[in-house]
């Protein structure tokens, strides 16, 4: 009989009990998470880390940009900016360029806290 690891499980579980909003979430902290690792092949000049994380990268910024309802606003300014992160994406593995990935992170990252600040402010207001 075949253990399963109990982290992997909880993991598995987070996800399929997230809201579309925790979702998203997660899909920002994961892509800074490649970009980190990404960056560490970089430095280490490990070219298949530094690949396989950008790509896994792209992906995220990919499945965020077609999700986005473009019935708001917010969306039409959303969408060039994950083409422009993904554009910066394909530089930094084609070059290996660790700014070109710093400046996806940063800008991830700010994503990444609005949104958090944005689903603390709507379960502050939904009580």
């Amino acid at each position: 009989m075949a253990m399963t690891n109990p982290y992997a499980k909880y993991q598995e579980q987070s996800v399929f009990t997230a809201t579309p909003e925790e979702l998203t979430l997660m899909l920002y902290d994961g892509c800074i998470k490649f970009i980190n690792r990404a960056a560490i092949g970089i430095e280490d000049k490990n070219i298949e880390m530094t690949n396989t994380n950008i790509i896994k990268a792209q992906n995220i910024v990919r499945e965020l940009n077609i999700t986005l309802n473009m019935d708001y606003e917010v969306s039409k300014g959303l969408r060039p900016l994950y083409d422009y992160m993904h554009t910066r994406l394909i530089d930094a593995n084609i070059k290996k360029d660790s700014q070109a990935l710093e400046e996806v992170k940063e800008l991830i990252t700010d994503m990444r806290d609005t949104w958090k600040e944005a689903i603390k402010l709507a379960r502050m207001n939904s009580r």
